[in-house]
């Protein structure tokens, strides 16, 4: 129900043309006033607290859906923020707020001061949740307005900023739940690109396989000669990869993100970005890199996104620095049960 809903909102709002007119930065009010309508901000919101009371399994195709349509939308970020306010017990944000996945924040005497690096659209939301470090962390709703503010943007062309607060008066905060990691956001973060990045995936895959239907060369499509058709089943391969492991990561979480699920969906839907996108030009040939050809808006969303809240590489070396500290006694355990999970090798 979720996900013929948004589809249908998405096919709506986000076309090709919609998604271009953004890329110069404008944010796109009327976009967010219909999603937000939709209530999907809040679905993962408690319904003590205005939100849907959806589970993250509940919401991994809605999120593949944003990455399908190129949502140019901080939607996966405001549905993270939401639930992460609720476990704390605060009230959802109201309007558009994204996460603070990596930064240096601190609270002090109430005061929140420090960096908070590469918000996602954090020039345009009123709003950013985080969490702060130290002996007692908290988490906290800060006001962008009243941050020194430092733009950038992605290949894609999405927003991004770096905001550095100076004693700084939380909106909310509240203290992150006994036993809960810092970098819950990070790993929610990770967790929600890696469905984007599936999301896009099915993009690429179906205007790969339409393109090579369609596309004549020597008189048949190009898609009838086996080197297209071997391009095309491992850009199949890939995109399974990332559902299936972005659908396991989801699944698994049920009260809480599971950590060793959710970094084994990044590394694999950051692997899967690379080679997919690389596949689906090489199909599409010269015309999949004019301007006016819409690839180009998934395959540079894939590039982005597999690096956002920590890229392949630098997962992989947390897992396989967890994986090494198990020891051999320890590795089957890890890989059939998740105890990985439970290591500080895996935090650090």
């Amino acid at each position: 129900m979720f996900d013929s809903t948004v589809e249908r909102l998405f096919a709506d709002l986000a076309s090709p043309a919609a998604v271009l007119a953004c890329e110069g930065g404008a944010w796109p009010q009327a976009m967010w006033d219909a999603v937000e309508e939709s209530g999907f901000p809040l679905a993962l919101a408690s319904e003590s607290l205005g939100g849907a009371g959806a589970s993250w399994a509940d919401v991994c195709g809605v999120i593949r859906l944003v990455g399908r349509f190129n949502l140019p939308l901080p939607l996966p970020e405001a549905m993270l923020a939401n639930w992460l306010l609720g476990v704390a017990g605060l009230a959802p944000a109201a309007g558009a707020v994204s996460v603070a996945g990596c930064g240096s924040l601190r609270l002090r005497g109430g005061l929140a001061s420090g960096e908070a690096i590469d918000i996602p659209w954090g020039g345009a939301v009123p709003f950013v949740v985080a969490v702060t470090g130290g002996a007692e962390p908290t988490v906290v709703v800060l006001p962008t307005e009243a941050a020194r503010r430092q733009d950038s943007a992605n290949i894609a062309a999405e927003p991004r900023a770096t905001l550095l607060f100076q004693d700084v008066a939380p909106v909310a905060h509240a203290p992150l739940p006994a036993g809960w990691p810092t970098d819950v956001l990070l790993l929610g973060g990770a967790m929600v690109r890696a469905a984007q990045i599936a999301g896009a995936m099915e993009a690429v895959l179906a205007m790969a396989t339409q393109y090579a239907g369609e596309r004549v060369q020597f008189g048949k499509p190009i898609g009838s000669f086996q080197a297209i058709q071997h391009q095309v089943a491992v850009l199949a391969e890939q995109t399974a990869a990332a559902v299936m492991a972005s659908e396991a990561a989801f699944a698994a979480a049920e009260t809480r993100i599971v950590r060793l699920q959710a970094i084994a969906a990044k590394i694999c839907a950051s692997e899967a970005a690379g080679v997919g996108a690389s596949v689906a030009h090489a199909v599409h040939g010269a015309i999949g890199f004019t301007h006016e050809h819409a690839l180009h808006l998934a395959t540079r969303r894939l590039w982005s996104w597999r690096s956002e809240f920590g890229s392949a590489t630098a997962w992989s070396q947390r897992l396989g620095r967890a994986v090494c500290a198990a020891g051999p006694h320890g590795f089957w355990p890890g890989v059939t049960a998740g105890h990985f999970d439970t290591l500080q090798e895996l935090r650090a």
